[in-house]
């Protein structure tokens, strides 16, 4: 009896703290995410925004995030979700804003609540993982070597069909 009601009592408290309630009025969007409201600036004003490729206006300007319930970016089938920043004059610097949004990966960026660019300094590259590191269930990157099915400096000697030779 008493593992029944133990099991019982586990059972309840597990769908109780499992649950993700959604404030009223939320905005909700695909794959059962809610929209987020990230206001983006740049100094000085007026820098050209693009989120993942699209262009979202000049700044300063809010912008909209489809992210899981409990703050984390959602894969939308890209590791990284990417806010990119134009300079308008010259002497200035194109900025990026890296945020991983892998679902394998064992730590997801959090939706900030505005992003700054300062346009006046050279960008930074982003952050390097680990060495050895990698997402789970994406491929490893590919860096400078030879193409799948390369083997070496040869002379191939190729024959019409139905002619072989073997050296």
């Amino acid at each position: 009896m008493k593992t029944i009601w133990l099991c019982g009592v586990s059972a309840v408290a597990g769908l109780m703290v499992g649950c993700v309630s959604v404030p009223p009025g939320v905005e909700h969007g695909p794959q059962g995410t809610i929209a987020y409201d990230v206001l983006v600036e740049a100094s000085p004003p007026g820098a050209r925004i693009f989120a993942n490729g699209a262009d979202v206006g000049n700044t300063p300007v809010h912008l909209k995030i489809f992210a899981k319930k409990d703050g984390r970016f959602h894969d939308f089938g890209a590791p990284y979700y990417v806010v990119q920043a134009l300079p308008i004059t010259t002497n200035q610097f194109p900025q990026a804003r890296y945020f991983l949004a892998a679902s394998a990966a064992a730590h997801v960026d959090h939706v900030p609540k505005e992003i700054n660019f300062d346009m006046t300094r050279p960008a930074q590259a982003p952050a390097a993982p680990a060495p050895g590191f990698v997402y789970p269930g994406y491929p490893p990157p590919i860096y400078y070597g030879p193409p799948p099915g390369y083997y070496g400096f040869g002379v191939r000697y190729y024959y019409p069909p139905g002619y072989y030779r073997h050296w």
